[in-house]
């Protein structure tokens, strides 16, 4: 994932939600519930029913311990239009706890990186709330995944 404005690579780690593991190279079914955690911080991204500073939203933010773990807060609904989310294709994150959509609020921050877009809670999903993973680490699902899948859809990432 990259923050617009920045030249870093602001990678996250996805994973499941609190009381369920998420396996590498498992497929995730559109629908399923993820956190997603900063590879640098080990935060998760977070909302909570708090309004954002620059736009009013709720308030989206980094949040857990330093081994990642955090609160029901780090949730979100993973949606998509197949069974499974697939590289390259449009989603979006609906948070658990707060029933908001990950957006884009269109604001800037002037500090303290100049051009950082706004990320909010927004209650309605728009065009400002769809997402695409473009860059990263894809892992190929192993056999045992693959006959264990409700699909015949074949990775082939790596």
């Amino acid at each position: 994932m990259y923050f617009v404005g920045e030249k870093l690579c602001q990678c996250c780690d996805i994973r499941g939600k609190i009381d369920r593991t998420c396996q590498r190279g498992e497929p995730l079914e559109c629908g399923s519930v993820v956190r997603l955690q900063h590879m640098v911080t080990s935060k998760n991204l977070h909302s909570h029913h708090f309004s954002s500073p620059l736009s009013g939203n709720q308030e989206v933010s980094a949040f857990g311990d330093k081994n990642g773990e955090g609160d029901t807060g780090d949730n979100w609904t993973l949606v998509c239009g197949g069974d499974y989310w697939e590289r390259d294709t449009d989603f979006r994150l609906k948070h658990v706890d707060t029933e908001m959509w990950l957006s884009m609020s269109g604001h800037t921050y002037g500090r303290p990186i100049h051009g950082q877009m706004e990320i909010v809670g927004s209650s309605h999903p728009d065009s400002a709330s769809y997402w695409r993973t473009k860059e990263g680490v894809y892992v190929k699902p192993s056999d045992e995944t693959k006959l264990n899948s409700k699909s015949d859809v074949d990775h082939d990432e790596l």
